[in-house]
C-alpha cells in the first residue's frame, strides 16, 4: 500500500511538472517571436520614401533588402516554433492518452473493490470473518486486512479523482497549445503576406534603378572611391598602431631584460662577499620580439573570447543594410559593391557604442565626418560615418560606451548609417560572427 501511494504522488508531481514544461515552452517560444516582432516593427520605421536620385534609390535599396532578410529571419524562426509547439502536441497526446488509461484501469480496480465490499457489507459478515480464526495471532491479522482494506478502498475513490482531475488539466493544456498553434500559423501567413508586398517593392525599385544604369555606375564610382579613401586612411593609421604596439612590446621586453640582468648581478656580489665560489656570467639571450606587451595580450585574449557575444556597436534599433565582403545587387546588372566591414542603419540620434574595453588609437576625420579607431589588443574596431567624437586618441573605454553620434544625411531624409569595421591588425575581418544581434 505504502508503494503504491508513492507512485500515485509521483505520477500526480510529473504531470504537474510537464504541464509547467509546456507552458514555459510556450512562453519563451512567445517571448522569442515578441523581441523580433518588435526589431521588425522598429525597423520597419527606418524605410524612407524613394526619391528620384540614384543615390537615395540605391541607399533604399539596401535598406529594403535589410528589412527582407529581417522578415525572412522572422519567418525561418516561427517555422521552428511551429516544428517545436507540433512536437510538444504530440507529447500531450502521448501523455492524455495514457492519463485516460489509468484512469479507465483504476475505476476498473475500484469496482471490483466496491463489489467486493458490497457482496460482504454486513458487520456480521466481518465480525465472523475474524473470530472464524483459529488462535488470536491469525485473528489480529485478519482485523488488520480488513481495515487496510476499507482504507485501500477510500484511497482509492480519492485517487480516482486526482487522476480525472490530472486528464481534464492535460485537456485543458493540449487545447491551450493547439490556440497557440493555430495565432502562429496565422501571424506566419501575415508575416509572408507582407514579404510578398516587400519583394514587390523591392522589384518595383530594381527596375527604376534599371531605367538609371548610367547614373547608377557613377554613384557606385563615387562610393567606391569615398571608401577606398577611407579604408587607405584607416590601413595607414592602423600600420602606425602596429607600430608603436611593437615599440611599446620591445620596450617592456627591454627593461624586463634589464631587471633580470640585475638581478642576477646582485646575487653574484653577495655569493662574492660571502666567500662563495662566483660562478660563470651565463651568456646573455638575444632579445626577444614582441608585437604586443603583456597587457595588449591579455586584452587580446579577452576579446577572442567573446566571438559572438560582443555588443552590436549603435545604440538602438537597427538594419544591417550592407554585409561584409564583394557582392553582387540583386536584380542589377555590372554592379557589384565590395565592403570592407558592414553598415548598419539605425534612427537619427543614433550612437555609435564601443563593442569592448579598449584604448583610442587615432580619432580623424575625412570628408567632414569623424572616424574612430579602438585597439583591443591586437583586435582594432573601426566606427565611421560619425558627425561628433566623445572620445580623443589615448583615451580607455569600456564596453557600450558611448564614443560618438552617428551622422544623419537631411538631404536623405535623415538616413542614419555606421560603417563598422572588424581587423586584427592589418587583416580584415567579417564583424557579424563577433557580434550578438
Amino acid at each position: 500500500m505504502k508503494y503504491f501511494l508513492l507512485a500515485l504522488f509521483f505520477c500526480f508531481g510529473t504531470a504537474t511538472t510537464l504541464r509547467s514544461q509546456s507552458n514555459k515552452l510556450i512562453k519563451e517560444l512567445e517571448a522569442q517571436r515578441t523581441t523580433l516582432q518588435k526589431q521588425i516593427t522598429e525597423t520597419e520605421s527606418l524605410l524612407k520614401n524613394t526619391r528620384k536620385d540614384v543615390g537615395s534609390q540605391l541607399n533604399d535599396l539596401a535598406s529594403l533588402t535589410g528589412q527582407i532578410e529581417k522578415r525572412k529571419q522572422y519567418i525561418i524562426s516561427m517555422n521552428k516554433d511551429v516544428d517545436a509547439i507540433n512536437d510538444e502536441l504530440y507529447s500531450l497526446g502521448r501523455q492524455l492518452r495514457k492519463l485516460q488509461k489509468d484512469l479507465a484501469d483504476k475505476k476498473k480496480k475500484y469496482e471490483s473493490s466496491v463489489q467486493y465490499l458490497y457482496k460482504n457489507k454486513s458487520i456480521e459478515e466481518k465480525l465472523m470473518f475474524i473470530f472464524s480464526a483459529d488462535d488470536l495471532g491469525k485473528m489480529y491479522r485478519r482485523l488488520r486486512y480488513v481495515r487496510e482494506y476499507a482504507t485501500y478502498q477510500r484511497l482509492q475513490g480519492e485517487e480516482i479523482l486526482k487522476k480525472q482531475e490530472q486528464v481534464t488539466r492535460k485537456r485543458m493544456e493540449l487545447s491551450q497549445v493547439k490556440a497557440a498553434k493555430e495565432s502562429l500559423l496565422k501571424e506566419r501567413e501575415e508575416e509572408k503576406t507582407k514579404l510578398e508586398s516587400q519583394e514587390k517593392e523591392k522589384q518595383t525599385l530594381v527596375s527604376r534603378l534599371q531605367n538609371k544604369q548610367k547614373g547608377l555606375q557613377n554613384e557606385i564610382r563615387r562610393k567606391r572611391k569615398e571608401a577606398n579613401q577611407l579604408n587607405a586612411r584607416i590601413d595607414k593609421l592602423i600600420s602606425e598602431e602596429i607600430e608603436r604596439a611593437r615599440k611599446r612590446a620591445e620596450e617592456e621586453a627591454r627593461r624586463e631584460e634589464e631587471a633580470r640582468r640585475k638581478a642576477e648581478s646582485e646575487a653574484g656580489n653577495k655569493k662574492a662577499k660571502s666567500g662563495t665560489p662566483a660562478r660563470t656570467a651565463r651568456k646573455a639571450k638575444p632579445l626577444e620580439r614582441f608585437s604586443m606587451s603583456k597587457a595588449d595580450r591579455e586584452l587580446s585574449g579577452n576579446f577572442a573570447s567573446n566571438r559572438g557575444k560582443l555588443p552590436m556597436p549603435i545604440s538602438g534599433s537597427y538594419i544591417i543594410v550592407s554585409h561584409y565582403g564583394e557582392y553582387a545587387v540583386e536584380g542589377l546588372r555590372n554592379v557589384k559593391l565590395d565592403n570592407k566591414g558592414i553598415d548598419i542603419q539605425g534612427r537619427p540620434g543614433a550612437q555609435a557604442r564601443a563593442i569592448f574595453n579598449g584604448k583610442v588609437a587615432a580619432v580623424f576625420q575625412l570628408n567632414g565626418l569623424f572616424n574612430i579607431l579602438i585597439r583591443h589588443g591586437d583586435y582594432i574596431s573601426v566606427y565611421c560615418n560619425l558627425s561628433s567624437a566623445s572620445v580623443k586618441q589615448g583615451e580607455t573605454v569600456s564596453t557600450k560606451q558611448s564614443i560618438g553620434q552617428v551622422f544623419s544625411d537631411l538631404t536623405d531624409s535623415g538616413r542614419t548609417v555606421l560603417h563598422f569595421q572588424l581587423r586584427r591588425e592589418k587583416e580584415k575581418l567579417n564583424p557579424e560572427p563577433w557580434l550578438n544581434p
